[in-house]
Formats: structure tokens, C-alpha cells, sequence
């Protein structure tokens, strides 16, 4: 199994919402995120998740998440074991006072549930594998570097960098 992060979430060519799953701490696998097409409440609801936003009222998951809360369950994790004729299944495992259960579930409730209450996402290898993508490998360069950068750039300019044709023609 491959422990996953929501990357962020996407609309298809066909107008479709599309979660971004990437790998946490596997290099082999760095450079590949796994899409999950999702409907559009699910991708309300992760992104207000993802976000942070205090919608006033409850969504379905925030719902979900206080009942674990009240009734003194959690969410251990969240897997993803198989894709079957295009579908993923997704299971999620449930600890409650009388122990643990695994409980059938769409990927995208399960997700959006996970990220609420700070659930562990993981992936089968070979679904993960079959589906993933090549993603922008490339480091985003931190706010220092970016600021090190500039300054660089800024004390080695030449004022003559500036000079048009028609300061040429000056002359």
C-alpha cells in the first residue's frame, strides 16, 4: 500500500471534477499522482476540507466526522484496495468501543471524510500503478529561495539592460 495526499483537485476536458492523489514519502513514485473522478458535492466538500472554509451549516462529512467524535470513534485509515471495470473501491477502517470495522465505501466520501478528521489515505500499489499519472515533477522553489533569487537579479543589473533601440538612436 501507498500512503496518498489529496494534491488537489481538477476539471477533466470533459468538465468532470477529478481529485489529485500523490504518493507521501515514496520516491519511486514522486513524479505521479492518481487521478479519481468525483461528483460535484464530493468536490465541494473536499475542498472546503482541504481549505479550511467554515461553511455555517454542516455538510454531509462534517456530519459524518462529529458522530465519530460523539460517539468516541475515529477513522484509522482510509484505503483504496482495488479499481474493478473502471470503479475504485475504497474501505474505510472504523474503530469504535466494540472494535474494529470495515466499512464499504465510494473513495471520494472516504477522502473527504479523511481529510475532516485527519484520517491516513492509502492506496493498493497495483491500482496506484495501473492509473497514475506524470505530474510537474519539478521542486517549487520556497519563498526564500524566491526572494534570494531576486535579490541576485536585482544586484546584477546593468542599467544598460534597459536601453531601447530608440535610446541607441540617441547617441
Amino acid at each position: 500500500m501507498i500512503r496518498v495526499t489529496v494534491l488537489g483537485l481538477a476539471i477533466d476536458v470533459q468538465q468532470r471534477p477529478v481529485i489529485l492523489l500523490g504518493p507521501i514519502d515514496d520516491p519511486a513514485r514522486s513524479d505521479k499522482a492518481m487521478p479519481v473522478w468525483i461528483g460535484a458535492q464530493e468536490t465541494a466538500s473536499i475542498v472546503a476540507a482541504v481549505q479550511g472554509t467554515n461553511i455555517g451549516r454542516p455538510l454531509t462529512h462534517d456530519l459524518m466526522a462529529t458522530l465519530l467524535e460523539v460517539t468516541e470513534s475515529r477513522i484509522e485509515r482510509v484505503t483504496i484496495p482495488r479499481l474493478e471495470e473502471g470503479t475504485f473501491f475504497a474501505e474505510v477502517e472504523l474503530v469504535t468501543s466494540k472494535g474494529k470495522h470495515i466499512l464499504d465505501a465510494r473513495p471520494s466520501d472516504s477522502i473527504a471524510l479523511a481529510v475532516r478528521v485527519g484520517a491516513e489515505v492509502w492506496v493498493a500499489d497495483d491500482v496506484f500503478d495501473e492509473v497514475a499519472v506524470e505530474t510537474d515533477a519539478a521542486p517549487q522553489p520556497t519563498e526564500e529561495e524566491e526572494i534570494a533569487e531576486f535579490r541576485d537579479f536585482v544586484e546584477h543589473l546593468d542599467p544598460d539592460d534597459f536601453k531601447t533601440e530608440e535610446d541607441e538612436g540617441d547617441k
